[in-house]
């Protein structure tokens, strides 16, 4: 059974959604407090040291209670960590190693991974997070935008969205280790027959990144009929992958062709308060400092209708009212530097991609596509109810709250 779906006509309904085919999905983490994120680590580490030292009412105060912790409240240990168990009031104990993380799209950034200062962590993605592990992550449904609806990366994400409207993680693997793809039971095999080629994983993570559109429901994520226009896709895919991976499990760092690459043209200084860009000169201006040669299409790239380079700028130059998110550096350090021109780089080129994106969907909408009903047909959908849940993990062994053994 197939159908010809013509992008933006109508016919969203045949089409498969993204939770269709990566059924297990995790909500948003939820920090409760947002001291506890930076985009340096040695900011966290000062903020620590600050409310390990306080007492009483004064480390309350900086804690910033919620109902679901307080410097009073044990917490089991975050997979993969070795932090207190008990309540932070009591022993606080060392700061534990920042982790690197993806705040939003594009915006990495660092967590102080104790779960004793996390509302919700999402422990079932911290147990399935190693060095096999990608997450796809949604961005949120915003109406008349055209930037991508999901991204990918080996980070930890939180799943804030820039838009307010939060979407949702999918690991592409239930299990550590690359183990048991979270894919609906049958679709490689389905697809590798109708194919004729094997069907990874991973080429159906390059392929939804290549090919998803949004929809209020979710992303849908048309599936061509032919080999030919698939192989195209996860081609397509791949690259975009690559990018978005920075260089992550060997991979090569993104670089723009000589001649393209952004340079600081002038020094920026340690407190710039503005963002600007000269289309005509190709100039990012931070404060006193100037960045070019910069595309105008990275500086245009928008995720959930939000600029990526200016919300990046302000979370890294707004002042925090007071308490811990306060303490921050006081220049702009070097290393920010250097992110924001990879940032710029990352940015530039998968808007380079975007052509062969639209002609993707223009061939799509021209071709048939495998359809909801054909995937039911199929035995594919509906997934089973298991699939919805994260797997078991047996081969951790986890710290509960006050030092008690985790029963997984």
């Amino acid at each position: 059974m197939a159908a010809r779906v013509a992008a933006g006509a109508g016919g969203g309904d045949a089409l498969p959604l993204l939770d269709d085919l990566m059924p297990w999905s995790v909500r948003p983490l939820k920090t409760g407090r947002p001291w506890v994120t930076a985009p340096d680590a040695s900011s966290l580490r000062a903020r620590w040291d600050l409310l390990a030292r306080a007492e009483g009412a004064e480390q309350e105060r900086l804690f910033r209670p919620s109902r679901s912790r307080t410097p009073l409240s044990p917490a089991a240990a975050l997979p993969g960590t070795a932090t207190g168990t008990g309540a932070f009031a009591r022993d606080p104990g060392p700061c534990p190693e920042p982790v690197r993380i993806l705040h939003g799209p594009f915006d990495e950034q660092w967590l102080i991974p104790d779960h004793r200062l996390l509302d919700a962590a999402r422990p079932e993605l911290w147990r399935v997070a190693d060095g096999h592990q990608i997450f796809a992550v949604e961005h949120g449904y915003v109406p008349q935008d055209d930037g991508p609806c999901l991204s990918a990366t080996v980070l930890l994400p939180d799943g804030h969205s820039p838009a307010g409207r939060p979407g949702r993680t999918r690991p592409l693997h239930r299990r550590p280790g690359g183990q048991e793809p979270n894919l609906a039971p049958g679709l490689t095999a389905l697809l590798s027959e109708r194919y004729g080629a094997p069907v990874t994983a991973e080429s159906v993570l390059a392929w939804i990144l290549a090919a998803a559109r949004p929809s209020p429901a979710g992303p849908l994520v048309p599936l061509p009929m032919g080999g030919s226009l698939w192989a195209q896709g996860v081609e397509l895919g791949q690259e975009l992958l690559r990018l978005q991976l920075r260089g992550a499990r060997g991979g090569e760092r993104p670089r723009l062709p000589g001649g393209r690459r952004p340079y600081v043209r002038a020094a920026i200084r340690p407190r710039p308060d503005s963002i600007s860009f000269d289309p005509g000169e190709e100039v990012l201006a931070i404060g006193e400092g100037r960045v070019s040669p910069v595309p105008a299409a990275a500086w245009d790239f928008r995720v959930g209708g939000v600029r990526v380079l200016e919300l990046w700028f302000e979370r890294r130059t707004a002042a925090a009212a007071e308490g811990l998110a306060a303490v921050g550096p006081r220049d702009w350090p070097r290393e920010r530097t250097s992110e924001l021109l990879e940032l710029i780089t990352v940015l530039a080129l998968l808007a380079g991609l975007r052509p062969r994106q639209e002609e993707l969907r223009e061939a799509l909408g021209r071709a048939d596509t495998l359809t909801r009903d054909a995937l039911r047909t199929a035995g594919v959908l509906p997934v089973p109810a298991w699939a919805r849940r994260p797997a078991s993990v047996l081969d951790h062994r986890e710290e509960g709250p006050e030092g008690q053994f985790a029963l997984l």
